[in-house]
Order: structure tokens, then sequence, then C-alpha cells
């Protein structure tokens, strides 16, 4: 997790925009059909837009038969036709934007279902290394940017070269001597907009990061909410915080100050062209080139021309801030999932319990080993406690032993089956966790202790909760066991929820049992209930404990003392004591 000197953070650029292009397209796939019969629609809705123009200049033209002449019946048809044009085409361009706004937010459905899906694929080490505030960045913010450029971008500017190219067409068709003045502004308004995107990409990268990094920010201080209040730091949160906002807030200004002058300035380069058609307009029909009604069909179709190049220049903008959004979604949908099983691996069944260690070294990163040739050995049903002081690889042995890391030498066995020739899932089912790091989640207390096995009854779910020494407090409850519990659990204390994940594992009725300092949040009474418990639980268990507290594993089976990824000792209590080397230190420093 950065530090404070890692706020400014990197300018990240595109690296494949054709590709994240292609890859948003084909999330819209699954509804060809629908966008095909969308994209008729908007082309129909087009072609009204361009009858428009025709039938008004027919109307001028009849209107300027000569000095006095007036066909009204003429001009009235004509703009009846006109009127119905326009009538047609709003009437279909409010179905297809209907209709697209449905597909995108299936589309927005779907890319959120796949990254969901991938982040329950990915392994430990990716929530290790990314801010959660940031994956939660790319679920919700980066994901609804890609939906409204899906929504309303790519069905407007497929429509809008539809109607760039009739009106061209039609331009052509009128008077080709006024089309060349096209030929001055077309060209400038197209090199000028592919200079600015190469400008503002790199921008609306910056800027999906920048919001990236401020909702990890926000999301880690308001886990931390109240050490932030009980140290006062909230100031300096706040100065950090102001910080990071200012760089989002320069962040968004540099992207969109930059884009939008994209629209001003070509809808400049299109007044130019019209000021030239006006004058090339006036000699031509003073030299009797060209008609009233020519020239009058000439401006509305230039005016069609011309604008959605307008749009299309705004669009590009928005198209850019959704790929840059797209490739950070896509940056997560493309991470490294788990290794997958080896074809030869075969479930764990009727675990007994029996785990070997042989030779073990590890690192997080490359070149830093934290684990360094370990040796265990595990009978079944024995209590293997692992002590040792902060930092001395107590937790990774037990992130090696569930495989939620691959060792990089050595072995690690259950059952005389080594762990890559058994599948994960049937690994991590075989063994019950309780972490010092509770979880609850929303939802009744009955549903959070029968968590991890489906179909439990609340017979054994109220079995569990009484061992645990829980059931007493569920029962004081408004709703017993029914009883919702808030996000995370805010409604209860630390103690409470370490209770009844101790239930929840209680019920889980496996072979084997990781506890990671189990009961470091419930008071000293209840700490002995629940070793009553533990031990109860524990019988004929292969057991793994990391402790802090030495006097709750004194009858352990085997005791492993680490430092700094070393087993140091290792032995029963009495034997570790009896040899007064680091355990005893350990033991006596608890005891003075």
């Amino acid at each position: 997790m950065p530090g404070k000197g890692d706020r400014g953070g990197k300018k990240e650029k595109p690296k494949d925009t054709k590709g994240t292009l292609l890859r948003m397209l084909q999330y819209l796939s699954g509804f060809r059909w629908v966008i095909l019969a969308l994209l008729l629609c908007a082309f129909a809705s087009n072609i009204g837009n361009l009858l428009g123009p025709l039938f008004a200049g027919e109307a001028i033209g009849a209107a300027d038969a000569g000095p006095g002449q007036v066909y009204f019946g003429t001009v009235y048809r004509y703009a009846g036709l006109m009127l119905a044009a326009y009538l047609t085409s709003n009437l279909l361009s409010f179905t297809v934007n209907l209709s697209m706004m449905r597909v995108s937010r299936n589309v927005a459905k779907k890319m959120r279902k796949d990254v969901f899906d991938k982040l329950m694929a990915l392994p430990v080490g990716y929530f290790d290394r990314h801010q959660a505030g940031d994956i939660i960045s790319r679920v919700s913010y980066d994901i609804d940017v890609v939906s409204t450029c899906l929504a309303t971008d790519v069905v407007q500017i497929l429509t809008s070269l539809v109607t760039v190219v009739g009106s061209f067409v039609m331009m052509c068709v009128i008077s080709p001597p006024l089309v060349c003045c096209m030929a001055v502004t077309l060209p400038a308004a197209i090199l000028y907009t592919r200079f600015m995107g190469k400008k503002t990409r790199p921008l609306y990268a910056k800027r999906s990061a920048s919001y990236g990094k401020m909702n990890g920010y926000v999301e880690e201080m308001f886990s931390g909410q109240k050490t932030i209040l009980a140290y006062a730091y909230e100031d300096d949160v706040c100065a950090d915080f102001s910080a990071i906002n200012h760089a989002a807030a320069d962040a968004y200004r540099d992207a969109d100050s930059l884009g939008m002058t994209m629209g001003p300035t070509i809808g400049m380069i299109n007044n130019l062209g019209m000021a030239m058609i006006g004058l090339v307009g006036a000699v031509l029909y003073m030299n009797q080139v060209v008609g009233m009604k020519q020239i009058s069909s000439f401006v509305l179709y230039s005016r069609k021309f011309s604008g959605p190049i307008n749009e299309i220049a705004n669009i590009i903008n928005e198209i850019y801030s959704a790929l840059a959004a797209a490739e950070r979604v896509f940056a997560l949908l493309d991470q490294e999932e788990e290794t997958a099983d080896l074809p030869q691996a075969q479930a764990l069944t009727q675990v007994e319990g029996d785990v070997e260690a042989r030779h073990v070294s590890f690192g997080y990163l490359p070149g830093k080993t934290v684990l360094h040739d370990l040796d265990l050995k595990a009978q079944p049903g024995q209590t293997i406690a692992i002590v040792g002081h902060t930092g001395a690889g107590k937790t990774t042995i037990i992130n090696l032993l569930m495989r939620f890391y691959d060792v990089d030498r050595g072995e690690i066995l259950v059952d005389d089956k080594e762990l890559h020739d058994v599948t994960r899932d049937s690994l991590r089912r075989s063994y019950a966790m309780v972490l010092q790091d509770t979880w609850v989640f929303r939802g009744t207390i009955f549903e959070n202790i029968a968590y991890g096995k489906e179909g439990a009854t609340m017979e054994e779910v109220v079995a569990a909760a009484k061992a645990a020494r829980i059931h007493n407090y569920i029962m004081r409850l408004p709703e017993g066991y029914n009883t919702v519990i808030s996000e995370d659990g805010g409604n209860i204390s630390k103690g409470q929820k370490q209770l009844l994940t101790i239930a929840r594992a209680m019920l889980y009725d496996t072979q084997m049992l990781i506890l990671d300092d189990a009961t470091s949040n419930v008071d000293t009474k209840t700490e002995r209930q629940v070793q009553k418990a533990m031990a109860e639980l524990m019988k004929g268990k292969t057991s793994f404990v990391i402790a802090h507290r030495l006097s709750t594993i004194q009858h352990a089976d085997k005791i492993l003392v680490m430092e700094h990824g070393d087993v140091m000792e290792q032995g029963t209590h009495e034997e570790l004591m009896a040899k007064k080397g680091t355990y005893y230190k350990l033991y006596a420093s608890q005891f003075e």
C-alpha cells in the first residue's frame, strides 16, 4: 500500500487504443441483432434529416418563382413533407437512444459480473498489492464511464458519419463548385481532431488513475477512522486528502479543459466554411450559375455536414475517456489467475491430517526470501503452535499451507500427497480457519455462522454458538439468530465478531484447523471459556495455532519458534523452557 511519498503517481498512457476499442465492442456482440436494428432505425432517422433540407429548398424555390409569383400549394406540400420527415426522424432517434440505454445497462451488468468473477479467481497476492478503493473504482466509476460511452457515443458517432456522408453527397449533387469551399475547412478539422486526440488520450488515462488513487485513500482512511480519531490525526488526514483531491481535480481539469477546446475550435473552422460558402454562393448567384433554391438547400446541408463533425469532436473526447477507463478494467481482467490445477490433480478426500513441509523456502518478491529451508512435521491430531515476533514468518506458513501462495523451493504434503497433486478447492475445504482479522458480512447471525456449511440447520448453528460461548449473547438480541449484522459488523463488538467466526469454524467440520491468534479480541474471562471450547474442537484434528499469548499454547504437541523466517527452536513447552533459549525469553517477557 503506498505511503505518503507515493501520492504523486506516475502518468499513465494508453497502451493499446485499438485493442481496447475492439474489446469494448466485443461486449456489444451479444446484442448484435438488436444493434443492427437500431442502426437501421438510426439510418432511417438520418435519411429523414437529409430529406428536410431538400424539401425546404423546393419550398423556397416555389416561393421564389418570380416577381409576385408564389405557388402556395407547392410551398404547403413541401413544408408538410419537411415536417413529416423531421417528426419521423426525431421519433426514430428517440427510440434508438432509449433502446441503446437498455443495451448499455446490460453490457455494464455483464462487465461487472466478469470483473467480479475475475476478482474471485485472482490469487491473494493481487489483493495484497492493490488498494481496495482502487479495485472498487474500476468496478464502479470506470465501468460507468464505459457504459455511458456505449449508450450514447457509439451509435451517435456512426449515425453522425451517415449524416456527414449523406450531406456531402447531396452537396455534390446540388453544386460542385460550392463543395470546393469544404476542401479547405474539412482537412483542417480532421487534422486538428487527430492532433488533439494524441494530446488528450494520456490526460484521460491520468484522470482515471487519479480517481482510483483517491478512492483507495478514502477507503483506507474510513477503515481506520477510529485510529485516526484516537491519535487526533484528523488534520493530517485532511491535508493528505486535500493533496490527493487536488491532484485528481488537476487531472480532471487538464483533461477536460483541453478536450473542451475541440468543439469550439471545430465550430470556428465550420463557421469559416459557412462564410466562404456565402461569399462564393453570392458570386455564383449573381452570375446565374445557381439559383436561390440550390443555395438554400446547400447552406442547410452544409450545416448538416458540419454539425456532426462538431459533435464527433466532442464525442471523441468521451471515447478517449472511456478508453482510458476501459484499459483499467481490462488490465484487471487480464491479470493472471491462480495457476490451474494439474491435469492429474485429485480431490483430497478422507483427510487424516498428516502434514509435512520439506526444505520449504519462499519470498513474496523475487530475490527477497522470507522463509528459509522450513522443515515441519504434523502427525494426524497433533497441535502445532507457531510463535515469534511480528514479521518472523508465522502467517507466511499459513499462506503456504492453504496454497494462497506456492512455495519457491521444497514441497508441502498432506497425507503424503504433494499440494500440487491435489485440487486447491479440496485442499482449502479440508481446513477450517479462524483469523485475527475477523470477517462478517451484512446478513443474519444465522447466515454468518452457517456461511461455511451449506444446508446447516438451526440446531447445528445453535450448538456451534453454544460451544463458542456466544449463544447467550445472541439470545439477548431482539431477533435472536435472525438479527441482521450491519456491513462489516459495525453494530457488534470486535470480540463478538471473533466469537461468531469461532462458531463458524466449529460448525465447519474438517480434519485440519488453522487458528491465527483466534482469541486476541476477547476478554480474559471469555478467553478461558473459548479455550475450553477450542480444546474440544481441536480434539482429533491437526491444528496449526499462531499465538502471541504463550499461555494459550502450553499444551501444544509441538511449538515452532520463528525468527526472521527461520525455525530457531521446536519442541514441547517443557522442552523449550528447559533449553532457556529464544522461547524461554519470549515466555519470560510476557510474565515479568
